[in-house]
């Protein structure tokens, strides 16, 4: 595909950065975990995030791609541009991206078996099928109120314990424990999207869980999602000491989200989605941060499970 230099900013959209943080932050988190527990390479930890990012992307575009297919994009959606259902990208070249993203990833699990052997064909293959899954195929998971539950899975156990497994050679209980916080910050991100679009996928029969819902438990489960991604470090710190709490410097913002999904409405929690994805991103550094930290003073009983 040859891009201008206009087409290049309508892909840049189109593969909506704000989101990506969410891609990065779980595999920071199972590459502290790796390290705790005494394997760590970069080079893997570099691949693993080049096929995070990649994934990202490819379901990004795969949204916009499947949404304008099933006719449930329209002009009055408050969220990020459609680039299909606007018509500034055709449909068959989003989809040619999309694919190309997913072959891409696909390329790169080679590489990550070297060093996490067979299982991460495994891996790989259902991930790519989770993301094309989310708005496609015959029970797209984000219109049957599942988007958040796969997105605590795939962006938080799988993503964390996937990199832990591929870098470290080995899964472990502190990698579950430690998943548990970016998956629930993760699911809060979509949350915040569907809220958003509550009123317009209820119109057109889009099922999310914040249709089920409704606006006022939504927002209760938002901040519950917070509440439980400070809860995790601080139990366990318990085991592992003092530097699992880092991440609570992150509180101030959380607070600010805390009260913002209350009162922010129509295309103003857009703001609060990107932020989200900030607190996602600096919450899961600290814990990572914290578990190597905390492996240098001195391992809990975490690291040996």
């Amino acid at each position: 595909m040859n891009f201008s230099a206009s087409s290049s900013r309508l892909w840049l959209l189109a593969i909506r950065p704000k989101t990506l943080p969410a891609a990065v932050a779980p595999v920071l988190v199972g590459g502290a975990v790796a390290l705790d527990q005494g394997a760590f390479q970069l080079w893997t930890l570099f691949v693993c995030l080049l096929f995070a990012l990649i994934m990202q992307i490819g379901a990004n575009l795969a949204n916009d791609y499947f949404d304008w297919k099933r006719g449930i994009d329209s002009g009055e959606r408050l969220g990020p541009k459609r680039f299909c259902q606007s018509g500034l990208i055709a449909p068959q070249r989003m989809r040619r991206a999309m694919l190309l993203c997913f072959s891409v990833a696909a390329l790169l699990l080679p590489m990550l078996i070297v060093q996490g052997g067979w299982p991460v064909i495994a891996m790989g293959l259902v991930a790519i099928t989770a993301a094309l899954a989310y708005s496609g195929g015959p029970y797209p998971l984000a219109s049957h109120a599942l988007g958040e539950l796969a997105a605590f899975v795939f962006f938080g156990l799988m993503a964390v314990g996937g990199s832990a497994l591929i870098i470290s050679g080995h899964y472990s209980g502190l990698a579950f424990i430690a998943a548990i916080p970016p998956g629930l910050l993760i699911a809060a991100i979509m949350l915040v999207n569907n809220v958003r679009d509550r009123e317009t996928d209820a119109a057109i029969g889009k099922r999310t869980l914040a249709v089920v819902l409704g606006r006022r438990k939504s927002i209760a489960l938002y901040r519950a999602l917070l509440l439980c991604a400070f809860v995790t470090p601080l139990a366990m710190s318990i085991e592992r000491g003092p530097f699992l709490c880092l991440p609570l410097l992150c509180l101030p913002s959380a607070w600010r989200l805390w009260r913002d999904i209350e009162t922010w409405r129509g295309a103003r929690l857009n703001e609060l989605l990107a932020a989200t994805a900030l607190l996602t991103l600096a919450h899961s550094l600290f814990l990572a941060v914290g578990i190597i930290l905390s492996r240098m003073t001195g391992p809990g009983q975490l690291a040996s499970y």
